[in-house]
């Protein structure tokens, strides 16, 4: 990857990672549920008029839509709301890339190889580690619901496979429109309308920022930003510095936020990133809002076999590679050109 690049990916992880104490820091201007459908507001208008309609059948984006933004987004908002701190949650959430593989082993038939079990126990293991900390000095409950929002995710990583958009960032503008109405809905009957017009009632400068911040910076530029990463280099290059996110998460939340880190909890991370890097292959992660849809859309511009009859090729690397003089092997997309002999030309 070029250093201008590198220092993009970089700076994407960064903001994901900071996206969690902007978070801590809004829902002391808003509840929660009224907070998450403002910023899927704020996200999906007016972008969804200036974008043309997705390219997948409603029925994925209204699914994804639910699941991510109503059940992950949702659950996250309440759990940070009800104590879970800002930068355990960026950690917490990172169990997702174990939740995709297990759905995607009973939905997709996918079945995980010995390395990724190993990571996957790996990651639980962190997330046991974590469950100890937290519970020693927070409230569980809170805990529990952000492990909630990490399988929504899986789940929500699974059906964007399925659907496998070709354009990520027209999908998840769309997808940001389907769970407003529903979070509205449930604010309103679980929050109260009174809370609610309290809320927008004050609504000032510093409010208006934050909603601005995890709309547009960390979800439209985010995701715009990925996407082009992907459509550049091969996610297997790319998608491992999602693995950053936490890191960025815990120290903002420990500078800002005054959260102490302490070594049990340096412990669980080490463990959940690591098994979440195995769980991955260290190639294209499950998600990230965000890895795993941008990468669904990468593989659609993936090149493909001429012969339909063709097994797919293994490992598709979901992205797209420089033109070169020379073409590489297109079963095996970001593969660099050999001299070694090619096999027999299929019929056309």
């Amino acid at each position: 990857m070029r250093p201008r690049h590198i220092a993009l990916a970089v700076l994407v992880a960064a903001l994901w990672g900071v996206n969690f104490v902007v978070i801590e820091l809004g829902l002391d201007h808003f509840p929660p549920l009224l907070f998450s459908a403002l910023r899927f507001l704020v996200a999906a208008v007016p972008a969804i008029f200036l974008l043309g309609r997705p390219s997948v059948a409603w029925k994925w984006v209204v699914g994804v839509g639910l699941v991510l933004g109503v059940g992950k987004f949702g659950l996250l908002f309440i759990g940070m709301d009800q104590g879970m701190p800002a930068g355990l949650s960026s950690l917490v959430l990172q169990v997702q890339a174990v939740f995709t593989a297990l759905f995607a082993a009973l939905a997709l038939s996918e079945r995980p190889g010995r390395v990724r079990l190993a990571g996957m126990a790996v990651a639980l293991a962190g997330i046991g580690v974590a469950a100890v900390d937290e519970g020693a000095g927070g409230p569980v409950l809170a805990f529990v619901l952000v492990v909630g929002a990490a399988a929504c995710w899986g789940v929500s990583n699974v059906l964007t496979r399925r659907a496998a958009p070709k354009d990520a960032l027209t999908f998840m503008v769309w997808v940001s429109a389907v769970p407003v109405l529903p979070l509205l809905g449930l604010s309103l009957l679980f929050e109260g309308p009174d809370r609610d017009a309290e809320a927008l009632a004050a609504l000032d400068w510093s409010g208006a920022g934050i909603i601005l911040f995890v709309a547009w910076v960390s979800t439209v530029f985010g995701f715009g930003a990925w996407g082009f990463l992907l459509r550049q280099y091969p996610a297997s290059s790319v998608a491992p510095f999602t693995l950053l996110v936490p890191v960025f998460g815990m120290s903002s939340a420990a500078l800002v936020l005054g959260e102490e880190v302490s070594p049990l909890r340096w412990c669980a991370a080490a463990l959940l990133v690591g098994g979440v890097a195995l769980t991955s292959g260290v190639g294209p992660p499950a998600g990230s809002a965000t890895a795993s849809v941008l990468r669904a859309a990468a593989d659609a511009h993936a090149p493909r076999p001429a012969d339909p009859a063709a097994p797919p090729p293994p490992g598709a690397s979901a992205s797209r590679t420089p033109s070169t003089p020379t073409s590489p092997d297109p079963a095996r997309p970001g593969t660099p050109p050999t001299a070694a002999p090619r096999p027999p030309a299929r019929a056309e």
